[in-house]
């Protein structure tokens, strides 16, 4: 499993509402047909929900041009928590078990963390650790957003990689590090 996309799937998207109350509407988006697309060329799309495996998923693809690469299957449980179940990938899905903890309920504050790990005797263990380092100012163009900024560890093989994550409640991943450095931006 490449680290860094696993690391992209728990992150991008997929947010989920915060301890103690009730999340305002669209603070994570997860609406059929929200399309973000970012200054690598990706483009992700949350599509409509399904029934995998027995469980209720909404699935998120991952695209450059028309081809998409992986779609994560995402939980939105009703404590407002969000799970990743499995990442589809050319038609064969890896389904976690137990799925992974991508967000606590919320809404996120600064300081908090949370952590989580999949995997079964005798097969690769995937474990991330996140913690919300505060709030910083983002501006992407002309536009201004006090995002939320998150930092995951995530291990899977012995291998550790980390990323920093910008959110913006209703909006999304505005920004995003990967463990090379490399800033990446939403473009629309």
């Amino acid at each position: 499993m490449r680290v860094a996309a696993c690391l992209s799937s728990l992150l991008l998207l997929t947010c989920a509402p915060g301890a103690g109350a009730a999340p305002p509407n669209g603070y994570y988006p997860q609406k059929a047909g929200l399309r973000w697309t970012y200054t690598s060329g990706e483009t992700q799309e949350i599509g409509p929900p399904a029934v995998f495996r027995g469980v209720r998923v909404v699935p998120v693809a991952h695209q450059y041009g028309s081809t998409v690469y992986t779609q994560d299957l995402m939980e939105y449980r009703a404590d407002g928590s969000v799970w990743l179940r499995g990442v589809n990938a050319g038609g064969r899905v890896n389904w976690y078990t137990p799925p992974l903890n991508v967000y606590p309920p919320g809404p996120l504050t600064p300081g908090q963390t949370w952590s989580s790990s999949s995997g079964t005797p005798g097969s690769a263990t995937l474990k991330s650790v996140s913690r919300v380092m505060g709030v910083e100012p983002v501006r992407i163009g002309t536009t201004s957003y006090n995002a939320l900024l998150i930092r995951t560890v995530l291990t899977s093989s012995g291998t550790q990689s980390t990323q920093l994550t910008y959110f913006v409640p209703t909006v999304g991943v505005v920004r995003y590090q990967t463990a090379d450095g490399s800033q990446i931006d939403l473009v629309k």
